[in-house]
C-alpha cells in the first residue's frame, strides 16, 4: 500500500523534477514554496477574523467559548474526509476512475453530514456537551445552534478537496489559490453583513459567515475543474483501473491519519471544559490557536514542497534539509518576537478584540506555544521523507504517538488543578516534541530506503 502511494508520488513529481536542470537552490525552493504557503496563509487568516468579529460583539466569553466547541465538534467530523484531495490526486486518471472516485467522494460526504444530524438528536448532544463536558445549558444552546448552521461545512470541505485534487494533478494549482481568495472576501462580506443588519449571536455569525464560504468555495472550485474534467480527464487515454475495494484499501490510513490528527482538538476542549477557569479558557483558546496557525501554516505548506524536491543525493538534500532549519527558525522567532514584546498585547487587544480580563491569559496561553511552528515544520519535513521513502505507515503511527501524549498529559495537567488553556498549550508543543522525536528515528530508515530507491 505505503510502496503504491510512494510510486504515485514519484510519477506526479518526476516530470517535473525531471525539468529541473541543475542543483537545487534555496531561491528555488522558495519560488516553489511560497505559493502554496500563500494559500495556506489565507486560510490561516480566517480563524483570526472571525474570532475578532466574535471578540467585538456582546458577550463575548460566552460566544467565543460556543464558537470554539461547535468548531472542534465540526472538525473532527469533517476528519474522514479532508484526505480526498490526495486521493483524488492519485488516483483519478481517466473517466471511470473519476466516476468512481466522485461516487466515494459523495458517499462520504453524505455520511458525515448524516453524522452530524445524529450529534444534534437533542439527549445525544446534551449527554456530550452538559455531561461529558460539564458545560452550562445556556453554552450547550449556543453550542447547539452553531452546530446547527455548521451542517452543510464539513460536506462542502469534502466536495472541494475532492476536485482541488482533479486541479492539482492537472497543474492548476493557481485555480486553488484563486478559491482560496473568495473564501476570505466572502467570510468577510458575511460577517460585515450580519454584524450590521441582523441581531445575532457573535457565535451565530462565526458559523454562518465560515459554512456560506466554504459551500460558495466549493462551487468556484467545481467550475474551475469543469473544464478540466472534460479535456483531461474524459479526454484521457490511460488504461488505469480503479475499483472500490481498492480505493477503501488506499483510502483508510489517509482517513485513519486525518482523523488522529483533527481528534486532538474536540479531546482537548472536552480536558479545557474540566479544568481550571474553564470559561475563560474556553474562551481564549481559538483566539490564541489561529493565531498560532498563521505561524504553523509555515510547516503544513512545506509538506508536498518536500514530497516533490527531496531527491536523495548529498547536494540536494542537504540543500532542502538547510532550507528547512533556517525556515523553522525564521517563524518561530517571528512568533517570539510578537509575543515576548508589546506586540502581543497589542495583537490580542486591538487586532483580536480580546476582553481586557482575558489578555494575560492569551499571552501566556500563546508564548507557551513559540516552539509549535518550528515544530511542524519540522514534523512536514520528517513526513515528507517517509512518503518518498514509501513509509506511509510511519506518519500514521507518528500522529498516534501524538495523540496519546497529549491525552495523557491533559488528563495529568487537569488533575493537577493547572489552568485549562495552560494545560492545552503544553500538552500540545510537548505531544509534538514526541512525535517528532519518534519519526526521527523511523526517517533514519527512511533515508536507507531513499538511498536504496536512488540506487
Amino acid at each position: 500500500m505505503s510502496r503504491t502511494l510512494s510510486f504515485v508520488l514519484f510519477s506526479a513529481c518526476g516530470n517535473f523534477i525531471d525539468m529541473r536542470k541543475g542543483e537545487l537552490t534555496a531561491g528555488f525552493i522558495f519560488k516553489f514554496w511560497f505559493p502554496v504557503a500563500l494559500t495556506w496563509l489565507m486560510m490561516a487568516l480566517e480563524g483570526p477574523y472571525i474570532t475578532a468579529v466574535i471578540a467585538r460583539l456582546e458577550d463575548p466569553k460566552y460566544n467565543l467559548a460556543a464558537y470554539g466547541i461547535a468548531f472542534s465538534i465540526a472538525l473532527i467530523t469533517e476528519a474522514p474526509i479532508i484526505m480526498l484531495m490526495t486521493a483524488s490526486t492519485a488516483l483519478v486518471k481517466n473517466a471511470g476512475s473519476y466516476r468512481k472516485m466522485r461516487n466515494f467522494a459523495f458517499l462520504m460526504n453524505l455520511l458525515i453530514t448524516l453524522t452530524m444530524f445524529i450529534i444534534l438528536i437533542p439527549p445525544i448532544f446534551t449527554f456530550l456537551t452538559e455531561k461529558l463536558m460539564g458545560i452550562d445549558k445556556r453554552l450547550s444552546m449556543l453550542v447547539y445552534n452553531s452546530v446547527l448552521i455548521l451542517i452543510p461545512w464539513p460536506a462542502a470541505i469534502g466536495f472541494r478537496r475532492f476536485y482541488q485534487g482533479i486541479l492539482i494533478a492537472s497543474g492548476k494549482t493557481r485555480l486553488i489559490a484563486y478559491g482560496t481568495v473568495f473564501r476570505i472576501v466572502t467570510v468577510v462580506i458575511v460577517s460585515i453583513v450580519l454584524k450590521e443588519t441582523v441581531n445575532m449571536a457573535g457565535c451565530y455569525i462565526g458559523a454562518m459567515s465560515l459554512s456560506m464560504a466554504v459551500i460558495l468555495e466549493s462551487i468556484v472550485i467545481y467550475l474551475f475543474t469543469f473544464t478540466v474534467i472534460r479535456r483531461d480527464v474524459y479526454g484521457s487515454d490511460s488504461a488505469f483501473s480503479l475499483n472500490y475495494r481498492y480505493i477503501v484499501s488506499f483510502y483508510l490510513p489517509l482517513a485513519l491519519t486525518s482523523f488522529i490528527s483533527l481528534g486532538v482538538q474536540p479531546v482537548v476542549t472536552f480536558f479545557v471544559a474540566r479544568g481550571k477557569l474553564a470559561l475563560e479558557s474556553l474562551a481564549v483558546l481559538p483566539v490564541v490557536t489561529s493565531f498560532i496557525f498563521i505561524f504553523r501554516s509555515m510547516g503544513l505548506s512545506f509538506q508536498e514542497v518536500g514530497v516533490a524536491l527531496m531527491k536523495y543525493d548529498d547536494e540536494n538534500f542537504s540543500t532542502l534539509k538547510t532550507f528547512v532549519f533556517v525556515l523553522s527558525v525564521i517563524v518561530s522567532f517571528l512568533l517570539a518576537s510578537i509575543m515576548l514584546t508589546p506586540a502581543g498585547h497589542l495583537y490580542f487587544l486591538k487586532v483580536a478584540g480580546l476582553p481586557r480580563d482575558l489578555l494575560t491569559l492569551a499571552i501566556q496561553t500563546a508564548s507557551i506555544m513559540i516552539l509549535l511552528p518550528a515544530l511542524s515544520i519540522l514534523i512536514s519535513w520528517q513526513r515528507s521523507i517517509l512518503v518518498n521513502a514509501a513509509m506511509t505507515g510511519g506518519i500514521t503511527a507518528g500522529t498516534l504517538v501524538e495523540f496519546i501524549a497529549i491525552v495523557v498529559l491533559m488528563y495529568v495537567f487537569i488533575h493537577l488543578e493547572m489552568i485549562g488553556a495552560h494545560a492545552a498549550a503544553y500538552s500540545i508543543v510537548l505531544g509534538r516534541i514526541m512525535a517528532n522525536i519518534y519519526l526521527h528515528f523511523k526517517c533514519k530508515k527512511g533515508l536507507e530506503n531513499l538511498v536504496l530507491l536512488k540506487g
